[in-house]
């Protein structure tokens, strides 16, 4: 008797991830120039800046420090934990009467948990722009350096760009997969709504002179595009493994059955 062959989960289709790479790179072309032909990123943290007084005078409140920074960073860091943790055993212990669906869910968060904070930390250690409070413009000791700008002779990488911080946060719009792919519109606002925690992190840490803003915003696009790569590889997975077994084994083990 043949065995039914379930066929494998998928999250998004080819023509809605080829709209979101289309977004994808039309939203670096837009930080991109923001970065390099504007000056917003100056004239935000000038606002942001008193003069008189030196500092930035949300760097030490409560409110961006100890919350933002601490108590809500922690927070998120221990819902990706669970998220990472759940989806390691399910991988090693896989549990029974799970959906394949319902697994690859979890399995995309879970590496989305890992992986975007993971990501921008390691390009943010390979970046030589400085933080708003580091730069002389605002009582620190370091140039001004725009995206692609070589660091000059003498001058310390500053290791600021993109915003680590914001990316505790970001992590959350792979959840948006809960709702796909029946509910794409859902999918859309859940979406929506982590990246708008994402960015109120990343305000914040703006708000303290810790980033400018396209910090932020590069931040938003990495996370996006780090969650498109992990759900695109993984609903490809169980379609590669069906199509690595050999027909003459796939015809053995159907007669056997």
């Amino acid at each position: 008797m043949r065995a039914p062959i379930d066929s494998a989960p998928t999250l998004l289709g080819a023509r809605q991830i080829l709209f979101l790479c289309a977004g994808l790179f039309a939203s670096a072309l837009l930080i991109l120039w923001i970065g390099r032909a504007t000056d917003l990123d100056l004239v935000l943290a000038d606002a942001l800046y008193d003069a008189g007084a030196g500092t930035f005078p949300w760097r030490h409140a409560w409110l961006t420090e100890t919350f933002n920074h601490t108590i809500l960073k922690s927070i998120l860091t221990l819902a990706a934990a669970w998220f990472i943790a759940a989806a390691a055993w399910d991988a090693f212990r896989p549990r029974a009467g799970r959906q394949a669906l319902e697994r690859l869910r979890l399995r995309v968060v879970g590496a989305s948990a890992l992986l975007v904070p993971l990501v921008i930390s390691t390009l943010k250690q390979a970046s030589v722009a400085h933080c708003p409070w580091d730069l002389a413009r605002y009582g620190g000791t370091q140039p001004y350096l725009r995206l692609f700008d070589a660091l000059p002779l003498g001058v310390q990488a500053g290791h600021c760009l993109p915003a680590g911080h914001a990316s505790s946060a970001l992590w959350l719009v792979s959840l948006c997969v809960y709702w796909l792919p029946g509910r794409p519109t859902a999918a859309r606002q859940a979406a929506l709504v982590a990246l708008l925690l994402g960015g109120l992190v990343g305000w914040m840490q703006q708000l303290r002179g810790a980033h400018f803003l396209t910090h932020t915003l590069w931040s938003i696009w990495l996370a996006c595009a780090v969650v498109l790569i992990v759900i695109v590889s993984l609903q490809r997975l169980p379609a590669r493994r069906t199509a690595s077994v050999p027909d003459y084994l796939a015809e053995t083990v159907e007669d056997a059955g």
